[in-house]
């Protein structure tokens, strides 16, 4: 089963596919992020933070960002270069943007939610409460509430060198080369409220999951739904 880019996005229709070009598996773009932002900065979207007014409140660690047009960005939001943040896209109260946050144009960082080492996809989402950290969200996902793409395993803490993500693709062991890995999120994929991504997930195009589930390292199909089960007992008060 292949696992390139155009297996998770459609690459006609955004303007952000040469970041993919010649790529074997789709978490090779993730180290790529960094490179591609400043590319383009260096190119067609230059830096202009230090120039627009869009939020008096807003605050900025250095001059290497880029905010497009009909960009909102509320009150209270702090950005560390380099970053991206295109045409039409919004910036909720309280958010994070941390260092190589590309946010495509009309993507939605919503309010008290952080990224890094980022790209959201055209009309990507992540609402509220969210962490989204060496990740990529495709066009049109959706993160519920409190949803977050964690990205560095607990049995890596304090480890020197650093283990690699390791990935099993049709049945073999792939070293991602990765120490951190949140999730690459195809088109259109829905996470409910409080779900959590471990570590290396790789989810197929509109795929959803349920509120709750803690997904666990690997590679999801598309067309899926991923499901907790639970028991409710309902008891007397007293």
């Amino acid at each position: 089963m292949s696992h390139k880019p155009a297996d998770y996005f459609d690459l006609s229709k955004t303007d952000y596919a040469s970041l993919f070009d010649g790529i074997e598996y789709v978490w090779e773009a993730i180290p790529r992020i960094a490179s591609y932002i400043q590319l383009r900065l260096n190119n067609d979207l230059k830096p202009n933070i230090a120039s627009i007014n869009i939020s008096p409140m807003m605050e900025y660690q250095s001059s290497d960002i880029y905010i497009g047009e009909n960009v909102t960005i509320e009150p209270h939001v702090y950005i560390k270069g380099p970053a991206i943040i295109d045409d039409g896209a919004f910036i909720g109260h309280g958010a994070y943007i941390r260092a190589n946050t590309f946010i495509g144009k009309n993507a939605i960082v919503g309010h008290a939610t952080e990224t890094k080492n980022a790209l959201f996809l055209e009309g990507a989402q992540a609402p509220h409460f969210s962490y989204v950290g060496d990740s990529i969200l495709g066009q049109r996902v959706n993160l519920g509430a409190g949803a977050k793409l964690s990205n560095f395993p607990v049995t890596f803490m304090n480890l020197d060198p650093l283990p690699t993500i390791q990935l099993t693709v049709d049945d073999e062991e792939v070293d991602t080369g990765l120490s951190k890995f949140g999730a690459i999120l195809g088109d259109d994929v829905q996470l409910g409220c409080n779900s959590v991504t471990n570590p290396g997930v790789i989810i197929g195009a509109r795929t959803w999951v349920y509120p709750m589930v803690s997904v666990a390292k690997g590679i999801y199909p598309a067309d899926q739904v991923l499901k907790l089960r639970q028991t409710i007992e309902t008891l007397p008060k007293y």
